[in-house]
């Protein structure tokens, strides 16, 4: 594949920008990549203290690690894609002086946010042996859990980088569709809340997200193997939309110089 081919040819480059991504996130803060642990604890608290008067959230076993292994994962994907949709504007000095595949900056992008997301799997290791959950062989899954969220992310970020350089507006509709989706995964509340909703709870089964954070909560929290089948699914459908999102891409790369 292309894609492939373009990669290891320029594995250099691709090394280079994971590491401005890891290091500039926090460039100039004091406490620098402390914040990747800081930011997931900080809003685990604040939903801890306030969401279980909302939904009495409180009422399942374990409730703040629940948080955490949603919440970590989460941030994950939320920054990736927050970062990767304007990855091309904010490289736009180096696109229209120097010629390297494009899609090396959204790939970057992806691979800091694994990055992060292992050394930010080191607050759930803790909340697990520190709330007395423990830690089970299970957890070994979870490399896989990551394929698959990081192929769903990869193509989802293939299109919205793309297209942002042509529609200016579509960075504000993401932020949105952002925090509309953190609302339609259960990572604050289960699914069990949401027995008798009908067609919302049919919704909310259909987002991939919410098995990918099932399948992170059997690894962390229940000690049990994620359900393959749907967690398959979930991969064929990130495998489809990163072709199609490729294929999209490398469309409209032809007009980023003339159009950033």
């Amino acid at each position: 594949m292309e894609i492939v081919k373009n990669l290891y040819q320029y594995r250099e480059l691709l090394k280079t920008n994971v590491k401005k991504d890891i290091r500039g996130k926090y460039k100039g803060s004091f406490l620098g990549v402390l914040w990747s642990f800081l930011n997931p604890l900080l809003q685990v608290l604040v939903y801890y203290i306030v969401f279980p008067y909302l939904m009495r959230g409180a009422g399942m076993d374990n409730y703040i690690v629940y948080l955490v292994t949603g919440i970590v994962p989460w941030t994950f994907f939320s920054s990736a894609i927050s970062a990767g949709t304007l990855s091309m504007k904010m490289n736009e000095g180096i696109i229209k002086k120097v010629y390297f595949p494009k899609e090396i900056l959204v790939v970057s992008q992806v691979i800091s946010g694994i990055i992060n997301f292992f050394i930010s799997c080191i607050i759930i290791l803790l909340f697990c042996i520190v709330f007395g959950v423990g830690v089970s062989i299970h957890i070994i899954a979870i490399p896989l859990v990551v394929l698959v969220q990081s192929t769903l992310t990869l193509g989802i970020l293939f299109i919205l980088s793309s297209v942002n350089v042509y529609v200016q507006d579509l960075e504000y509709i993401v932020t949105f569709i952002i925090n509309m989706l953190f609302y339609g995964t259960p990572i604050l509340y289960s699914l069990s809340q949401f027995s008798n909703a009908g067609i919302l709870l049919t919704l909310i089964k259909l987002n991939p997200m919410t098995t990918i954070m099932d399948s992170y909560r059997k690894c962390f929290l229940y000690h049990q193997w994620p359900d393959f089948l749907p967690l398959c699914l979930v991969m064929v459908l990130g495998v489809v939309v990163s072709v199609i999102g490729y294929w999209i891409f490398k469309k409209l790369e032809k007009g980023f110089a003339e159009k950033l």
